[in-house]
């Protein structure tokens, strides 16, 4: 799934949540998009302040 596919699945999902409620899988389904789209942005976080490097003047 790609990251906007993810987005938009999380933000489907907390829309329906305020709007008629989820049921038990929908809430797991959730909850598992939410921490896979946390655990991407970590990574992407990792890698980036991986690459960078300090300059001594």
């Amino acid at each position: 799934m790609s990251e906007e596919e993810l987005v938009k699945r999380i933000n489907f999902l907390s829309k329906k949540s305020k709007q008629e409620g989820l049921n038990d899988i929908e809430k797991q389904e959730q909850k598992n998009l939410r921490q896979e789209y946390v655990n991407r942005f970590k990574n992407n976080l990792r890698q980036q302040l991986d690459n960078i490097k300090i300059q001594k003047n």
